[in-house]
């Protein structure tokens, strides 16, 4: 079985963009966010606000997943970007299953992220933020493998991506390819499961990973509650920072 090559992100951190990156090489089999479905709306889901009223898929579990994820590893490179808070349980249980993956981590600074995530869910929990899970996962690997995984900052993406996608090809031990920064604009049903693929309007719009400037962020009128879930998630993102890898 080949190894899985996974980049755990957070929420609204460019992750889909660049997972289509790496759909536009055309050289391994591609998940969005794989884990994600079975802790929003599987068989027995995680998410912390799941209601009777939530949409159910009949089958569909970690293991249901996991297996398709082996399966297509089995025959071919994969390339898998997902959440760590959709797996720690399975971490936290199983210690060999980390051993499936060559990991990265993709990071953006939370006050970006935040604001982004209560324009789209004002009720979201600290939990669904994954910044806590990601330096964990992150100090977990370090600690049992003696060496970093590679960390790449969205800020960094976005100013520099030709480079930094090249650092980030180095570091994971695949071939550059520059004609996969660049793709056509249009519908991505590919990475639609949730909610018909509301959150990705501006990937449809796209036609690349190009050079942009870094948006602007406002958090002077976001509730008192967004602002402390940004306190408590900006010590875990100084923190992978301060590892990313450098161009």
């Amino acid at each position: 079985m080949n190894r899985i090559l996974v980049l755990w992100g957070v929420p609204r951190s460019t992750s889909t963009a660049f997972e289509w990156m790496m759909r536009m090489r055309g050289d391994m089999s591609c998940f969005h966010e794989p884990f994600g479905e079975p802790w929003y709306r599987g068989e027995e889901p995680l998410w912390p606000r799941i209601t009777p009223t939530c949409p159910r898929v009949p089958g569909l579990t970690f293991e249901s997943v996991w297996a398709g994820l082996r399966d297509a590893a089995e025959k071919g490179p994969v390339f898998c970007k997902d959440f760590p808070h959709y797996i720690k349980h399975w971490w936290e249980t199983d210690s060999g299953f980390l051993r499936h993956f060559t990991h990265s981590f993709l990071i953006r600074h939370p006050a970006k992220v935040i604001p982004s995530m209560f324009r789209h869910w004002p009720e979201f929990l600290p939990e669904e933020t994954a910044f806590a899970e990601q330096r964990e996962l992150f100090e977990l690997l370090c600690d049992r493998d003696g060496v970093q995984p590679p960390v790449i900052d969205s800020d960094d993406l976005l100013e520099d991506p030709l480079h930094v996608v090249q650092a980030y090809c180095r570091a994971v031990g695949i071939p550059f390819i520059e004609e996969a920064l660049h793709w056509e604009s249009g519908d991505r049903d590919e990475v639609s499961w949730y909610d018909g693929g509301s959150w990705h309007h501006n990937l449809k719009r796209s036609d690349g990973l190009k050079t942009q400037p870094a948006p602007g962020v406002d958090m002077a009128d976001l509730p008192a509650r967004m602002k402390a879930i940004h306190e408590a998630c900006l010590p875990h993102y100084d923190y992978l920072h301060s590892c990313r890898l450098k161009v």
